[in-house]
């Protein structure tokens, strides 16, 4: 009988995530088969040192840790010294992507279209109406790292604009302001290292009651529809697969991404790529797996298997 894989399975962390990670660690804990994974866990908040001791024990990561010090390529590096192979992007690849702005210069070189933007480090001038008059209202705020929408926000009057700036200051020491475009939100999973396969888009509709796919929104129960495949013709659901490739590969990502987008009439602009997209049951991920054919135990091992791939090639 085959030996079982050894999984070390992090989860926690020290981000403004910490919850959401946990929450995606314990999901996925329960759906690792028993007859195929001996799993071990980690939280990086605590056990780095014991994650370094049993090294040699450990088969393969499944990093669940979302945000600083978990989707930036840190416990990626860590894990390259450690000769642990894992599920997501390299250092390189979750850096560039967990940095908003680095981003945006690698989808433009790269010929994807994403809204106009400006961004800004603390301390420095800010010309409010300059920002307007270039941008148009609303306005999208945000740090130029992390994720789930954290620090976020959509202003439509000039008055607010600083208030909303001093909000994103807060939780990092650059941000962006982006145009805002008005469409059908949808997001796009890829995986593969090598060869990539694109798996049904998601449609992505927040309740009402709140202005984007905000944090509640994300991992509140109910207060977000979510449509699979999404909505859109067919030669629109082609070209924001295609984009979603593209983005994967412009920000060397491995094993998986997901890309936000918005489709505005014939016109789809890419917001963002996630490399380590979330997994807990209100996650758009799975929901994309399901509809490919993949329940969320399979898809766990996918991306087990993929980690492997890019260790072994």
């Amino acid at each position: 009988m085959k030996n079982k894989i050894t999984v070390a399975l992090l989860s926690g962390g020290t981000s403004t995530e910490r919850d959401v990670s946990i929450s995606g660690g314990n999901q996925v804990f329960q759906a690792l088969s028993p007859d195929r994974y001996n799993v071990r866990r980690y939280d990086p908040l605590t056990d780095i040192p014991k994650l370094i001791a049993d090294a040699s024990l450990i088969d393969v990561a499944l990093i669940i840790l979302h945000g600083t010090g978990g989707e930036d390529g840190t416990v990626q590096g860590l894990l390259d010294l450690l000769k642990i192979p894992y599920q997501s992007s390299d250092p390189l690849g979750s850096a560039i992507a967990m940095n908003k702005l680095a981003a945006k210069r690698l989808y433009l070189q790269a010929g994807i279209p994403v809204p106009a933007y400006m961004s800004f480090n603390a301390g420095g001038p800010i010309d409010i109406d300059g920002c307007v008059d270039r941008l148009g209202l609303p306005i999208v705020v945000k740090p130029a790292s992390g994720g789930s929408s954290i620090g976020m926000d959509i202003v439509h009057s000039k008055d607010r604009l600083q208030a909303a700036m001093d909000k994103a200051f807060a939780l990092d020491n650059a941000i962006l302001l982006e145009e805002y475009i008005a469409g059908t939100e949808i997001t796009g999973a890829i995986l593969g290292n090598n060869a990539l396969e694109a798996l049904p888009l998601v449609e992505i509709i927040p309740e009402k009651n709140h202005a984007f796919f905000d944090y509640e929104a994300k991992y509140k129960k109910g207060e977000t529809r979510e449509i699979c495949p999404a909505r859109i013709s067919e030669p629109l659901t082609e070209k924001a697969k295609n984009l979603a490739g593209k983005a994967h590969e412009a920000l060397f990502c491995k094993g998986y991404s997901r890309t936000d987008m918005i489709v505005r009439g014939d016109d789809i602009y890419v917001l963002e790529t996630n490399t380590i997209p979330g997994m807990t049951t209100e996650s758009l991920l799975p929901l994309a797996a399901k509809a490919a054919g993949m329940d969320f135990g399979q898809l766990l091992d996918r991306l087990i298997a993929l980690g492997l791939e890019k260790h072994h090639p």
